[in-house]
């Protein structure tokens, strides 16, 4: 009895070790390094500890058994600043090692990284990694820390990782393979490629848009497109691997900087495209201040003390962002057609900037939105500003061709002037004379206008000849020339070679084309036109007499009569001519 009693007691032991292991199983999520489930998270397997002193040794970390260690957590958010260290301690389990694998720090903005593993000799040997190193110096150049395991089939390895930052770090380590890292880095790739070339194109157009239409907004554009492309690179890390691996201060700074200098230009940008100096001169003083304010922040971060720099930063960018959108919010509420553009294009940026901006504040743990929200949101806001601005400048050069025309062009109807016509039918006479052409020129007069006058009022006797111009557009073509040459009259010139048919047809189809009733008009709201044709050369090589015989032709034209055309060259009269009174529709 004695045997079989202390044989129960050793089974209820054993039973209760078996029961305590399996609750620190469940407690604890067992590190497995499995090649079909990547990457895997490092979870609560570790341990951490803050070192508030920033200058315990790997000796002390890793014998000392007073550190009052802390399970790690793949969303925590730990209070680093300058002067601290986090410690994270982890235990990799026996693993095939047919491929490498490596410790991934998802964050390339880190400090430092270092992790110790234990050498043949029992001693630590560190690896380094982080913004404040050479790139080209790292373990693994990379876009964010990568640190080599050594893993082994047959016993554990043991590791420390030491990180400082500036500020709060939550970076969930992971676990990836040699084969698995290259696959994400060419889906990686490819995304960030299609971004970063979205934004060279746009600035390629935008540098030429400015050269060849000298538009300050293209070149502010330009600007802000620049300045937010390299706020990317450097907070992916793309930058510190390819642009600067051998400046670890600048990769370190760059991504503090440049999104106060993109801000800043972006405000410039908005204050020019809303022309805001004509709207507001205080506004656009407080916009232009507000982004130039963004050098002299730029200047202190690169100067002030590492854990003092998000605080010039955050609060430099959300004000700024508030008094630009504010602006734009202002100008849109007045009429201004191009500010909702720029809110349509800064909502998706305002979203996506949120994410790293929350992150870098220590608000939310690094996660997808955190390292790619900002790209997602410039790459909707992009196109949008770029088709925005090319609208303004057909806007813009519409105006200014409008403005510039106004001794060449009619500003009521659009068409050439008296002036005008006079020197192109010279040239016409010219060029018939010399190439041996058959041209025509035709003067047409509105007969009615002031029966429209009595009839309606004087509103619509003003509309009726703006109508009648668009019908004589309509029934030339483009290379003939139209003008308006009074109140009444208009003149068309026809460039040859003309065949005899096209002479015919060109004076009655004038006519028709005004006969035809206008839309939401009267039946009897048309346009009775008299329409006087001379030949170049045959009628005449003089402009000015030309046009005086033309002129007489229509005087001596009886108000009444059936006809409506009237020609100098009277053997070619065609036949089938329109008559004034003549009702054509369509």
């Amino acid at each position: 009895m004695g045997l079989q009693a202390w044989s129960r007691r050793v089974l209820t032991l054993a039973l209760a070790l078996l029961l305590a292991a399996a609750g620190l199983a469940h407690g604890r999520t067992v590190l497995e390094l499995d090649l079909t489930r990547q990457p895997i998270p490092l979870a609560d397997w570790g341990d951490a500890w803050l070192d508030a002193t920033g200058e315990t040794q790997i000796d002390h970390v890793s014998s000392d058994p007073a550190i009052p260690w802390q399970p790690t957590a793949q969303d925590a958010i730990y209070p680093l600043t300058t002067g601290k260290v986090l410690w994270i301690r982890f235990t990799v389990p026996p693993a095939p090692d047919r491929e490498r694998w490596y410790l991934e720090v998802p964050y390339p903005s880190v400090n430092r990284a270092t992790l110790y593993s234990r050498d043949p000799l029992d001693r630590w040997q560190p690896q380094h990694a982080g913004d404040t190193l050479p790139v080209a110096d790292w373990p693994v150049p990379h876009r964010h820390p990568l640190l080599p395991l050594a893993v082994s089939a047959v016993h554990p390895r043991h590791y420390m990782l030491r990180v400082e930052n500036p500020h709060s770090f939550s970076a969930p380590l992971t676990f990836v393979s040699e084969s698995y890292l290259g696959r994400t880095e060419q889906r990686t790739s490819f995304v960030l490629g299609m971004y970063f070339g979205l934004a060279a194109l746009a600035l390629v157009l935008s540098v030429l848009g400015a050269a060849s239409l000298r538009d300050r907004a293209y070149w502010l554009y330009a600007g802000s497109v620049a300045l937010l492309a390299l706020t990317q690179a450097a907070m992916t890390g793309l930058a510190g691997l390819h642009l600067w691996p051998r400046s670890p201060w600048w990769a370190d700074v760059s991504p503090i900087v440049l999104p106060v200098l993109g801000v800043g230009v972006v405000q410039l940008f908005f204050a020019a495209v809303v022309s805001l100096a004509d709207r507001s001169r205080r506004l656009n003083l407080l916009v232009t201040a507000t982004g130039l304010l963004s050098i002299p922040v730029a200047l202190a971060i690169l100067w002030v003390e590492p854990s003092q720099r998000i605080k010039w930063m955050v609060p430099y960018i959300v004000v700024a962002s508030h008094v630009g959108l504010g602006a734009v919010i202002w100008a849109a509420r007045r009429g201004d057609r191009y500010a909702w553009w720029l809110l349509a294009g800064s909502l998706p940026v305002a979203i996506g900037a949120i994410f790293p901006l929350a992150r870098t504040a220590g608000y939310i743990p690094v996660s997808f939105l955190t390292m790619y929200g900002m790209q997602i949101g410039i790459a909707v806001e992009l196109p949008l500003l770029l088709v925005m601005l090319m609208l303004r400048s057909q806007a813009r050069r519409e105006q200014r061709r409008r403005v510039q025309g106004l001794d060449r062009i009619d500003p009521a109807t659009g068409v050439l002037n008296a002036h005008v016509f006079h020197e192109r039918l010279v040239r016409l006479i010219a060029r018939s004379v010399r190439l041996k052409l058959r041209s025509a020129i035709l003067l047409v007069d509105i007969v009615n206008l002031e029966q429209i006058r009595r009839d309606y009022d004087g509103e619509a006797a003003q509309e009726l000849p703006l109508r009648v111009a668009g019908r004589l557009l309509k029934a030339s073509r483009e290379i003939d020339s139209v003008a308006r040459l009074s109140d009444h009259r208009f003149g068309i010139l026809l460039e040859g070679p003309l065949k005899a048919d096209e002479v015919a047809e060109a004076a009655p189809r004038v006519v028709a084309q005004c006969l035809l009733p206008f839309k939401n008009r009267p039946i009897d709201w048309a346009a009775q036109v008299h329409v006087a044709q001379a030949l170049i050369p045959m009628d005449g090589t003089d402009a000015v007499d030309l046009i005086a015989r033309l002129e007489a032709l229509l005087a001596g034209a009886p108000m009444d009569g059936k006809s409506a055309v009237f020609l100098l060259s009277r053997p070619h009269l065609p036949t089938g001519l329109v008559p004034a009174t003549s009702p054509v529709t369509s």
